[in-house]
């Protein structure tokens, strides 16, 4: 198991370079993944065939606060004498809730450290105690201290590697009980977790000011829905014979004999949301999909040059599918469309200027006959 997450987070450190998913003002996340736990401080030797896993939500109320509720199953074993000096092993079965705090240290970064705390309950099922107590099975409480790092893949996904101190309210985890209680370490068992795993952003606010490359991108959006100054640079870019049979509307440009421009079709920063300016383009869409009924139509998208490659690429396939969502909503069959996703690649316009960032941020149809 500790091989396993050491050559997870090196291949995590090695690719974080290539990601720079943007950080939201406020956000929901559901976390899963595997788990190390280990008795820390006991009255038995801890052994090494310990494991667990974990599911989390966490609710995060800016870029740096946010709250946890983290469920758990842990494995611990360890082994003590009998009289006889006989090996017993014995393993203590851990369900745990915690709800922690949060704070990120630097939420702007690709990798963002967090410190965390809190208080849990526990339940343990315990095999083969030192010492015979009233119920091996038992709830307790706990207190939790540890630090993390997120590591952003992509727009929704984070992976995360935590380590955790938990110290629980008696004496009891390891199954061992002193009645001397100078020979106690402190009256209280406690065990450490290391563990590892991936957070889904289910939901996600308006994008931070703080971080980059906001600023730049807000201020490039800021014409996007000037239609008129939107066409005019299409227009440029249109072959001067365009093919009478390809089918074009005031927002629906060919730019090729099998390629359409939907102009004005915009989203949400940072999402694949679109925003209230894009529904007339897509009915338009819908209308045109209805008259040539006989064509299946690639939905391709395309993003500026601000940001990684892999994140522009999983934006543009993200807003594809949901032109197609819409689509399929208003009625046009499902199996006449793909998406595809071509991120800032095939640039038409300068990406050095606003109006030409603008101009490659679009949604493109390749009709396939």
């Amino acid at each position: 198991m500790k091989n396993f997450l050491i050559t997870l987070a090196l291949m995590l450190l090695v690719n974080i370079g290539v990601s720079q998913a943007q950080t939201a003002t406020d956000s929901w996340a559901f976390g899963f993944g595997l788990s190390y736990p280990r008795f820390y401080s006991a009255n038995i030797t801890t052994l090494n065939s310990d494991y667990g896993a974990y599911l989390s939500v966490q609710r995060n109320f800016s870029e740096h606060v946010g709250l946890r509720f983290k469920g758990g199953y842990g494995h611990l074993a360890g082994r003590w004498n009998d009289p006889a000096l006989n090996e017993i092993k014995e393993t203590t079965n851990l369900l745990t809730g915690d709800l922690d705090m949060l704070y990120y240290l630097v939420p702007c970064a690709p990798v963002s450290p967090y410190l965390f705390a809190g208080i849990g309950g526990n339940y343990k099922s315990l095999t083969n105690a030192q010492s015979t107590m009233p119920d091996n099975n038992k709830f307790g409480s706990q207190l939790n201290l540890g630090l993390g790092a997120d590591f952003k893949i992509s727009t929704r996904w984070n992976f995360v590697a935590e380590f955790g101190y938990h110290q629980t309210n008696n004496s009891e985890l390891d199954g061992t009980i002193i009645k001397d209680v100078s020979k106690e370490i402190n009256g209280h068992d406690s065990y450490i977790v290391l563990s590892a795993g991936l957070n889904y952003f289910f939901e996600k606010g308006e994008p931070s000011p703080q971080c980059e490359p906001c600023q730049g991108i807000t201020m490039a959006m800021k014409d996007m829905t000037d239609y008129n100054k939107i066409e005019d640079m299409i227009k440029k870019h249109i072959p001067k014979e365009v093919v009478k049979e390809v089918a074009v509307d005031r927002y629906i440009a060919a730019i090729s004999e099998d390629r359409l421009v939907l102009v004005g079709v915009n989203f949400a920063f940072d999402r694949s949301d679109l925003l209230p300016e894009s529904y007339p383009v897509l009915d338009k869409a819908v209308i045109m999909l209805n008259e040539r009924f006989k064509a299946n139509v690639e939905i391709q998208g395309y993003t500026d040059y601000i940001g990684t490659d892999e994140y522009n690429q999983e934006l543009s396939v993200q807003r594809a599918v949901t032109v197609k969502d819409y689509l399929v909503s208003k009625g046009i069959a499902e199996n006449r469309l793909t998406t595809v996703g071509f991120g800032k690649g095939n640039p038409v316009a300068n990406n050095d200027t606003e109006e030409g960032r603008t101009m490659n941020r679009r949604i493109v149809f390749k009709i396939i006959k």
